[in-house]
């Protein structure tokens, strides 16, 4: 709970933190209680929480974006693979930290599970732990991914667990997240961690140069139009099909 107190204080509007179940959620939220880490995160910001009912959690979800709509800011705690991370974006001052608890591996008693591990195995030979260790670390890519919507958005990620720092995990990571990850950024204590996201959130804040630009990080019609025309695609047709 540390690192999320920490960051309340160095993260400005929306922090959304993933645990890997209901149950796992409950239990983390109960001894936070206890040893008064909601208390000193509810200093800082509000505090949502992802519920196993609908009519609740988008009542929490619309009161989340509220908060952060008028600058005071929130910590939405959310469930992977559940509804939340299935559907939800969290884009622009919606997210701008997002924390990934665990790794969410599937329910491995699940009959349909089970089923597709043996289909696996007897027909393309894949190793259960390899698939499950894929599908784990692909839902998590999923959920962290979930505060970066567009070429112009920002965010930070953060992996609090030490099983993602093995290169088993790390090298299943989509490379639009490896490409970011550098030796300086892993294992990284609370207080390391913080500070890079201090120079991070410093660094983003500033203007956005849209129009610099152009062409670079961000494709304009004419751009659009070339890189069609040399992949041997005519322009675009605007208007009615013929």
């Amino acid at each position: 709970g540390r690192i999320l107190i920490d960051l309340c204080s160095c993260v400005p509007d929306g922090i959304v933190a993933f645990f890997v179940s209901y149950s796992y959620m409950e239990l983390i939220v109960s001894k936070w209680h206890e040893t008064g880490v909601l208390q000193q995160v509810m200093k800082r910001k509000l505090l949502f929480i992802e519920t196993q009912d609908v009519v609740e959690t988008s009542l929490a979800l619309d009161n989340y974006r509220r908060a952060c709509n008028c600058g005071r800011g929130a910590v939405f705690l959310s469930v992977a693979r559940g509804k939340i991370a299935e559907g939800i974006d969290f884009d622009r001052h919606y997210g701008r930290a997002v924390i990934m608890y665990g790794v969410p591996y599937q329910y491995t008693l699940s009959r349909i599970l089970r089923a597709r591990l043996e289909y696996l195995r007897e027909n393309f030979q894949i190793k259960e732990s390899d698939f499950l260790s894929f599908d784990a670390v692909r839902q998590a890519a999923q959920c962290v991914g979930r505060v970066i919507r567009s070429k112009a958005d920002y965010g930070l990620m953060v992996f609090a667990d030490k099983r993602y720092n093995s290169h088993d995990k790390r090298g299943k990571l989509p490379r639009w997240i490896t490409s970011h990850l550098h030796e300086q950024q892993l294992n990284l204590s609370t207080d390391m961690a913080c500070a890079i996201a201090r120079k991070f959130m410093r660094d983003m804040a500033q203007p956005y140069d849209r129009v610099g630009q152009m062409g670079k990080s961000l494709l304009d019609q004419n751009s659009v139009n070339a890189m069609a025309a040399a992949a041997g695609f005519g322009p675009p047709r605007i208007g009615p099909p013929p």
